[in-house]
C-alpha cells in the first residue's frame, strides 16, 4: 500500500470515528431529554393528583402549627362559602372584648346567623393562652375588612389587658401563624397589616397606638 493509500485510509478511519462519536452524542442527550421529560411528567401528575386541603396541596397544608378546626355554620353573616380566589395579605386585628377567650369569640361570630346584627368572621381565633381556632376554610372569604376580604386572611387575637396588648402567649402563637401564612402563601413582610391600614379603624389598638412594637413584630416574623 502506497503512502498516499495509507494517508486516505487514516483520514477515512478517523471521518468514521467521528461519525460514531456523534451518534453516540446525540444518543446521549436525546436520553437525558427523555430522561428529564419522563422526570416532569412524573412530578406533574404528583402534584395534580396530590389530595388538596383548603385549596393547597395536602404536604404544605400539613406544616401548619396546632389549631383546633371548628369552622362555623354556612351562613350569610359570618360564612357565606364564597370563594377566597387569592391570597395577598395577613390582617391582624383585636376582639375588642377584653377578658374573653377564643371560643367565646367564636361562639359570637356563630350566633350572627340566628341575631343577625351584622356581618363578621375571621379565619382565625388566637385566644390569650396562646389556643389557636380556625373558623373559616383557607380558601373561603371571611367577613374582616371590607374591600379587602377576597385577597386576604385574618386573625383575630384575644387580650386581657386594658391597654389592648397581647399576652406572650398569644404573641408567640400569632408570630407562628404568620410565618407559616407567609411561607405557604410567598408573602413579604409588607404583606401583614394591621385592620387600621385599611380603612383606619383602631385595630388592633395596641399596635396602632404603639408603632414602633408593630414594626418589631413583623420584624419577628421574619426572623430565623
Amino acid at each position: 500500500m502506497s503512502r498516499e493509500q495509507k494517508r486516505k485510509t487514516r483520514q477515512r478511519s478517523k471521518k468514521q470515528r467521528r461519525k460514531r462519536l456523534k451518534i453516540w452524542f446525540r444518543r446521549i442527550v436525546l436520553l437525558i431529554l427523555i430522561s428529564a421529560m419522563a422526570i416532569g411528567v412524573v412530578l406533574a401528575y404528583n402534584m395534580l393528583s396530590e389530595p388538596r386541603i383548603q385549596g393547597m396541596r395536602a404536604s404544605k397544608f400539613e406544616t401548619h402549627p396546632a389549631w383546633e378546626e371548628a369552622f362555623l355554620t354556612l351562613n350569610e353573616y359570618s360564612r357565606p362559602g364564597n370563594k377566597l380566589p387569592k391570597v395577598e395579605k395577613l390582617y391582624v386585628h383585636y376582639t375588642a372584648n377584653p377578658g374573653t377567650d377564643a371560643r367565646q369569640n367564636r361562639s359570637y361570630f356563630e350566633n350572627l346567623a340566628e341575631t343577625k346584627e351584622t356581618k363578621a368572621s375571621s379565619h382565625f381565633i388566637i385566644g390569650y393562652e396562646g389556643e389557636i381556632i380556625q373558623c373559616v376554610p383557607l380558601n373561603e372569604i371571611a367577613y374582616a375588612v371590607a374591600g379587602e376580604n377576597g385577597c386576604s386572611i385574618s386573625i383575630e387575637c384575644c387580650y386581657v389587658a386594658e391597654d389592648g396588648s397581647f399576652t406572650q402567649e398569644t404573641y408567640d402563637s400569632l408570630i407562628e401563624l404568620l410565618q407559616w401564612l407567609c411561607d405557604v402563601y410567598g408573602l413579604k413582610e409588607e404583606d401583614i397589616l394591621r385592620h387600621y391600614d385599611s380603612n383606619g379603624k383602631l385595630c388592633p389598638i395596641y399596635y396602632v397606638e404603639h408603632e414602633e412594637e408593630w414594626e418589631f413584630l413583623k420584624n419577628d416574623v421574619f426572623l430565623q
